[in-house]
């Protein structure tokens, strides 16, 4: 993880500061953004992600960041207040952006699985499988087709 200045405003009352900050993960996945600080106030910006976060890996960026981040900002963050227990035993292990999607037959049955109950609810299936996946839109449009193939979904057109 890398947090760097990227530019400074002075006010009459203080000053506004902006930073980037960059994580990446060892399975290639990638996380930038962009944080700023005013007032005393430390918030988030924009962020860019490869492959694309889940609302739940969203909620979890905080955590991620917060520490490096306020370092480098001369913050005390909530994480010197408030020690916490490792929930997850991951022992300072690597991290990854998200849990690794099977691959094979199950990989395809879950896909199927995702895409009949986004159809079931009435949402987009394909952006659910998106979501789901962390892939692009090709790449997903490709693993529903797999699906397809593996006879987990019916087929698009009636053959004749």
């Amino acid at each position: 993880m890398s947090v760097t200045p990227a530019w400074e405003v002075q006010e009459h009352t203080g000053a506004t500061s902006w930073f980037q900050v960059r994580l990446a993960f060892e399975d290639g996945a990638r996380v930038d953004a962009l944080a700023v600080v005013a007032g005393g106030q430390l918030s988030i910006e924009d962020v860019k992600a490869r492959p694309a976060l889940s609302l739940a890996d969203l909620t979890v960026l905080a955590d991620w960041i917060e520490e490096p981040l306020c370092r480098a900002c001369g913050m005390e963050s909530y994480a010197d207040e408030e020690p916490e227990a490792d929930e997850g035993g991951e022992g300072g292990g690597a991290r990854r952006a998200r849990p690794a999607w099977p691959r094979g037959i199950e990989g395809r049955w879950l896909v199927a699985q995702e895409y009949r109950a986004a159809q079931e609810e009435g949402l987009d299936p394909v952006l659910a499988v998106m979501c789901a996946t962390g892939h692009s839109r090709r790449r997903s449009l490709r693993l529903i087709a797999q699906a397809r193939d593996a006879g987990f979904l019916t087929p698009r057109h009636v053959r004749r």
